[in-house]
């Protein structure tokens, strides 16, 4: 059974910085992503930035220059060092693996942008 789990989040100022880690445990098998979405209230589930098993990168636009994803070699840990955070950054952070099979998805972690 494939487990993913979120960490890192929290209440930070605007302009702060948060770092989210995620770890995902169990057979995983053809693994070719893993990455990071939000969901914020009302709104719907986004992309927020991915990684691939060979280390392609792919950023929303709203976050490009204030946030880096990267992810161990050989482990299917993911983390999201986010910068310049701004309140509408504000929502539940999930982590994602892909497979070739399926999607595993996290039970999510808030961040919370305010002053």
């Amino acid at each position: 059974q494939v487990q993913v789990v979120e960490s890192g989040g929290g209440l930070v100022q605007p302009g702060g910085s948060l770092r989210l880690d995620c770890v995902a445990s169990g057979n995983a098998f053809n693994i070719y992503s893993m990455g990071w979405y939000r969901q914020a209230p009302g709104k719907q589930r986004e992309l927020v930035a991915t990684i691939s098993i060979g280390g392609q990168t792919k950023y929303a636009d709203f976050v490009k220059e204030r946030f880096i994803i990267s992810r161990a070699n050989g482990k299917k840990v993911v983390n999201l060092q986010m910068n310049s955070l701004k309140p509408e950054d504000t929502a539940v952070y999930y982590c994602m693996l892909g497979t070739l099979k399926r999607d595993y998805w996290g039970q999510g972690t808030q961040v919370t942008v305010s002053s």
